[in-house]
């Protein structure tokens, strides 16, 4: 496989951070998506092993807990050689009362050259960038967003569906309290798709009409009526870790209204036969999305954690190769 960009367009491209999905246009996003292409082969690969960022070190600073995310970032800086270091907050200092600021110049001072962060404060990521001077990347922050995520999905439907440009995306459930809906509302709608966020009202985040009216995307609270319409449907965890209220009277209500049950996949089925099911995970089965459509042709579930390593080298190839192509 050959990974190699004009110096070019690698100079015009490059960033110092992936804080937001914001922070790339559709150019940028581009780049990153077919350089994750050439990254997926390595997983067919005997030897997985590119000796990209040999000699850097990428620090994953997981102040909350993670299976997807954190694994994926740590195979894909190893895959690119990188020496890879997981520092969870339970096991650092921040446990016995050290500040935020402490622990990651503490960490920045041992000479590392990018921190992959997440935090259940929003903003914690922007503002460790300005903190130090590594690579920083957004690994999901509080309720705000997680661009790589959003970044992985959008690859992992392109695979699938092909351009996604005039597409019709719906993104359903926990609005409120999800840092995926923001990173994927924008990278979806930098691609050209046209978006729709169904929730109940309860869900829907305070204050979104205005952007969605400045943004061209539709909001619903009629899952039924959206569904025979879409080419992909993303569901959202009800994150009740989250909750400290009453967000709907209880979760039968709650998947009679918006989960992906049985019937709703029939419909959606026969309404579009190519219609595609994803949801970043982890998945309370039988609430917002039933077994059977998680476990569906339909579904991609298992095809986003496989591109997750996928754009996450990318995404640190990109910010870290330094303009310098590899053959291998």
């Amino acid at each position: 496989m050959t990974i190699a960009l004009s110096r070019e367009a690698t100079t015009r491209h490059t960033r110092r951070h992936l804080l937001s999905s914001a922070d790339l246009d559709r150019a940028q996003v581009r780049e990153i998506l077919d350089t994750a292409a050439e990254m997926h082969g390595v997983q067919q690969r005997e030897v997985k092993k590119l000796p990209t960022l040999r000699g850097r070190t990428v620090v994953n600073l997981f102040f909350e807990d993670s299976t997807r995310t954190r694994s994926s970032f740590e195979i894909a800086g190893k895959w690119l050689s990188a020496d890879v270091i997981n520092i969870s907050g339970k096991g650092s200092s921040t446990s016995k009362g050290e500040s935020l600021r402490d622990t990651v110049l503490t960490v920045a001072a041992m000479g590392v050259d990018a921190l992959v962060i997440r935090h259940h404060a929003s903003g914690a990521a922007q503002q460790v960038s300005q903190w130090v001077d590594a690579h920083v990347v957004n690994a999901g922050d509080g309720t705000h967003e997680h661009p790589t995520q959003a970044l992985l999905d959008a690859y992992t439907m392109e695979r699938r569906l092909g351009d996604l440009e005039g597409r019709h995306v719906a993104i359903v459930g926990d609005l409120t309290h999800s840092r995926v809906v923001r990173s994927n509302l924008i990278t979806l709608r930098t691609l050209g798709v046209r978006v729709t966020l169904v929730a109940p009202p309860t869900l829907m985040p305070s204050g979104i009409g205005p952007w969605a009216a400045a943004e061209g995307f539709a909001l619903s609270n009629d899952f039924d009526a959206v569904l025979p319409t879409v080419d992909a449907v993303m569901m959202l965890r009800v994150q009740r870790e989250r909750m400290s209220g009453g967000f709907f009277p209880t979760p039968r209500e709650y998947t009679v209204g918006y989960g992906l049950t049985r019937p709703r996949l029939d419909v959606l089925m026969a309404a579009n036969p190519d219609a595609v099911i994803c949801h970043p995970g982890p998945m309370n089965r039988g609430l917002e999305i039933s077994p059977d459509a998680a476990d569906a042709a339909a579904s991609l579930v298992l095809d986003q954690v496989s591109a997750g390593v996928a754009v996450r080298m990318s995404v640190l190839y990109h910010l870290l190769a330094g303009g310098e192509g590899e053959d291998s």
